[in-house]
């Protein structure tokens, strides 16, 4: 129970950190402002671990990759955490090592589409009910260069824009995917 209680916290508090750092990674890809409340609180919360990061790692094309990196350092430690604790991590090889660093990956982008449904969801839910919200702009700003595509081929029904859900049902069969390719790597922490 006690190791539970270790893993459950440990997940808590990576998750959130992960989610937060992906947060702050698509806000700056979006070129979103970070003069709102959400921004804010992103900032506020991993401002201490990116600036010194970002002294050894720069940017690549305009993107905070010090921001990805940490994201998949949050997923890298849980999981060498989990591996450490059911004891696949007591003989120093490769395998497990690689399949730790593997599922990191796996995990920081089904994290990382979790944020794009949120947004997705919560940008849908401001065009119904308050489109001049203070953080519609913001969602907005997130969202349009997603649904766009999708935009350009699904044509308006009773003036309802049908994007996010393709967009949804795209995420969904990316989750469905990566859950296969994380079922597929598990073995190799034993």
């Amino acid at each position: 129970m006690f190791m539970q209680l270790i893993l459950m916290l440990a997940d808590t508090i990576c998750g959130f950190m992960t989610f937060a750092l992906l947060a702050r990674f698509g806000l700056q890809w979006a070129r979103a402002s970070f003069r709102n409340p959400v921004g804010q609180f992103v900032i506020a919360v991993t401002d201490w671990m990116v600036r010194p990061v970002r002294r050894f790692v720069p940017g690549v094309f305009g993107l905070d990759t010090s921001s990805l990196l940490l994201a998949w350092l949050w997923q890298a430690v849980y999981l060498a955490l989990v591996a450490g604790l059911s004891g696949a991590l007591l003989t120093v090889s490769v395998g497990p090592i690689l399949a730790v660093a593997a599922l990191a990956v796996l995990e920081t982008v089904k994290i990382a589409i979790y944020v794009v449904m949120a947004a997705v969801i919560i940008s849908a839910v401001f065009s119904w009910v308050n489109p001049h919200a203070p953080l519609a702009g913001l969602f907005n700003a997130i969202t349009r260069p997603l649904l766009r595509p999708f935009q350009r081929f699904i044509p308006l029904v009773g003036g309802v824009d049908l994007s996010p859900l393709a967009l949804l049902l795209l995420l969904q069969v990316a989750l469905f995917v990566l859950t296969a390719l994380r079922f597929n790597l598990m073995p190799l922490l034993q």
